[in-house]
């Protein structure tokens, strides 16, 4: 990236994200796992939706899924996406049952297709920041 070139948007982690950034780093895949009912949840959050429950652990995810839905963005919602476009976001369905939302790098827009099969891997921006990403199974 030159200095001319515009900055990629960055997430800014909260406390109540920290633990999902902080394992990404690590290269893993966490969410949250409700201590009362067992059940997986993404975004982070401080109550179980399926049962109210204030308990959670973060469970390391296996990274596979699948596409669940998709788009095909052809005009960039910001510069840094620019030179970029055509490109696919997605929602990616994990094997534990929550959803992600991702742009998919390495895919062309005609290769998309609901089901098709991806896993997890992991841009390293800087020491401070890696985001988790999707690409097609292999």
């Amino acid at each position: 990236m030159s200095p001319a070139d515009p900055a990629r948007p960055r997430p800014s982690p909260t406390t109540a994200t920290l633990p999902f950034w902080e394992a990404a780093r690590r290269h893993e895949l966490v969410v949250q796992r409700c201590g009362a009912c067992g059940q997986h949840r993404h975004y982070p959050q401080p109550m179980c939706p399926a049962c109210h429950s204030l308990e959670y652990a973060w469970a390391r995810c296996s990274g596979r899924g699948s596409i669940y839905s998709y788009t095909v963005c052809h005009r960039a919602f910001h510069p840094f996406w620019k030179d970029r476009v055509p490109y696919v976001i997605a929602t990616i369905e994990l094997e534990e049952g929550v959803r992600m939302v991702c742009d998919l790098p390495d895919l062309l827009p005609e290769q998309a297709a609901i089901g098709l099969p991806v896993e997890v891997c992991f841009d390293d921006l800087d020491p401070d920041l890696t985001l988790p990403r999707f690409r097609v199974a292999r």
